[in-house]
């Protein structure tokens, strides 16, 4: 995977810088003025462990984890830039709740190198989709602001319609890991002459247990994706599965 900075890239950075220029940013991590997401912060990101499961990602031992080995799920890999805790978790919650949607353009520029790193032959860019009951209430999908500018940074193509929230599913948090699961049972929907024999890549803000991934990862598979890869900006490693 080369990665180069179109036309499309520079030009919303620019819109950007304008924007800074009238409204100045204050970064999300240390509250910095002046700063949409400040160096400091970017170099006190938590990376995640070398040692993580060959398939879902989830820091590890052994090479693929025991809940992978028992459920052989239809993602290729799922990885992860960061860990989930301050200062990039402080980025995240400004970003899908206080409105920040500039901020999803500069984390993509984070992430793009070690997306790189994982030379994945990936051709599409999918954002794991809100129900429409959520994008309405949000007004947009926090997914989206990341997995856009990360396609034009890439050159890959970028697809919305592909994916979507066939009904609205209840919040995960404070869920097991079985009712996660359960939760999202036939949650996507997909256009299948758009994903057919492809190389699919879902982006996500958070993985947690990995469970919405590996369901829209089904659905896709299911619909004749050739393969799914999973990137996320972060991860949250308490679900540690030795």
């Amino acid at each position: 995977m080369t990665f180069k900075k179109p036309f499309l890239y520079w030009l919303e950075s620019s819109f950007w810088d304008v924007v800074d220029l009238v409204f100045p940013p204050v970064c999300p991590g240390c509250q910095e003025i002046g700063q949409r997401w400040c160096e400091e912060c970017q170099n006190a990101v938590a990376r995640m462990p070398a040692e993580v499961c060959e398939i879902c990602g989830e820091p590890t031992v052994a090479m693929v984890c025991k809940r992978c080995t028992a459920s052989r799920p239809s993602l290729t890999h799922i990885r992860s830039w960061s860990v989930f805790k301050p200062p990039i978790r402080n980025a995240l919650h400004t970003l899908k709740y206080r409105n920040n949607v500039a901020l999803g353009h500069s984390l993509a520029k984070s992430i793009a190198p070690g997306l790189r790193d994982f030379n994945w032959p990936v051709q599409v860019i999918l954002p794991i989709p809100l129900s429409e009951l959520c994008y309405r209430e949000r007004g947009y999908n926090q997914a989206a602001l990341i997995a856009r500018p990360l396609a034009q940074l890439t050159g890959l193509d970028y697809q919305t319609r592909a994916l979507r929230r066939a009904r609205h599913t209840r919040s995960q948090v404070g869920l097991s890991i079985e009712e996660r699961k359960q939760n999202l049972k036939k949650a996507f929907q997909v256009d299948a002459k758009l994903v057919a024999g492809k190389e699919i890549l879902l982006v996500d803000d958070v993985c947690t247990t990995g469970a919405t991934l590996i369901e829209a990862a089904a659905t896709l598979a299911e619909a004749g994706a050739k393969s799914i890869y999973a990137y996320t900006v972060a991860r949250a490693v308490s679900h540690h599965d030795a």
